[in-house]
């Protein structure tokens, strides 16, 4: 199976929802939350019936994928950008709280710099590119 073909599958967002949810009952398991992980699986498989059954609504096809179109990937765009601002907003918030109260900042300090990093490759890659 080709990946795109793959990807806009209507199986494979609730297979992925249910393959996150496995992933992490067992982390938590393993970290002594048992009844964490099994809320988590609840919640993850959950959501993948959502997807899975809810096929006549145009916004759930677009997530799942079989009912993608031009209009659809322009909204996927804009929402990843959104998304990917708020949480650059929140790492350098968490970063600056975690200096303000004598810590190193990490994690966030190293999530920030991968952040940054990639996003000025991946300006310079498109710009070469294209």
């Amino acid at each position: 199976m080709e990946a795109t073909t793959m990807f806009r599958s209507k199986w494979f967002l609730p297979g992925f929802s249910v393959a996150l949810g496995l992933a992490f009952l067992v982390a938590l398991w393993a970290g002594g939350k048992p009844a964490d992980g099994v809320f988590s699986l609840a919640v993850l498989i959950g959501f993948g019936l959502l997807i899975l059954l809810g096929g006549r609504s145009e916004t759930i096809r677009g997530l799942r994928g079989d009912g993608r179109d031009e209009r659809f990937a322009r909204l996927d765009l804009v929402a990843t950008a959104i998304a990917g601002n708020v949480l650059i907003a929140i790492v350098i918030g968490a970063c600056i709280w975690e200096w303000a109260h004598g810590r190193d900042g990490s994690p966030f300090v190293q999530l920030g710099a991968i952040t940054g990093v990639t996003y000025v490759l991946a300006v310079g890659f498109l710009r070469w590119r294209g």
